[in-house]
């Protein structure tokens, strides 16, 4: 009587042995897909503000960021996980500088354990200020350079036609010179010419014939 019971104990052992491997082995692959599968992932630029490493067992660097916002906007932040001591140790360098976070978003992690949070970050950058001038500022947000002031406005063309340059006056050629036999040329000096004398008027004419006779009374 005792054989049968003692292999309907160890019948039943092996049934539980064999579901506890099968529970821990479908555990393993589902932890195995949902920490290497993301369920998006993409980036974001901010201030880095708070970063520190907390938890009751399992101790995770949690952090948060000040996203970029319009001016007079409420900040807007966004908080993240890192896993990795490098990707820790580089945000501990750029601490209250802007920065580029690449995370990756994780769905289905049960407990606190794995973070706070399910984002991770995988990989961050720095990302350089430009201040006023164009000059670059790795320290906090800056004012956005003043534009460049309006160009002076141009004068409307006018419709009235430009005026034509006047032809430069060409120099008069010399006239010929003509030699006349008995005179000088024009080339040499000319002897002066005598005064013409004076000649007196002429007498008025005396009508001739009788004279005419005296009126009588």
């Amino acid at each position: 009587m005792a054989t049968p019971a003692k292999a309907s104990g160890f019948s039943f052992g092996k049934f539980l042995l064999s579901v506890l491997l099968i529970a821990l082995a479908l555990g393993a692959l589902y932890f195995a897909v949902v920490l290497n599968w993301s369920y998006s992932s993409g980036e974001r630029a901010g201030w880095v503000q708070k970063f520190s490493k907390k938890g009751w067992l399992c101790k995770t660097w949690e952090g948060e960021i000040a996203l970029v916002s319009m001016p007079g906007a409420i900040p807007e932040k966004f908080v993240f996980t890192v896993t990795d001591e490098s990707v820790a140790d580089q945000i501990n360098r750029v601490m209250g500088q802007r920065v580029a976070l690449h995370y990756e978003q994780k769905v289905g992690l049960p407990t606190t354990c794995f973070g706070e949070t399910r984002y991770y970050v995988t990989r961050v950058v720095r990302v350089e200020e430009v201040g006023p001038g164009g000059a670059s500022s790795p320290n906090g947000p800056t004012m956005p350079a003043a534009p460049p002031p309006n160009p002076p406005a141009q004068p409307a063309p006018s419709s009235a036609p430009a005026p034509v340059p006047a032809a430069p006056a060409l120099p008069a050629s010399p006239a010929p010179e003509t030699s006349v036999p008995g005179l000088p040329s024009s080339g040499a000096m000319a002897p002066p010419v005598p005064p013409v004398p004076s000649v007196p008027p002429a007498p008025a004419p005396v009508p001739s014939g009788p004279a005419p006779a005296p009126a009588r009374p």
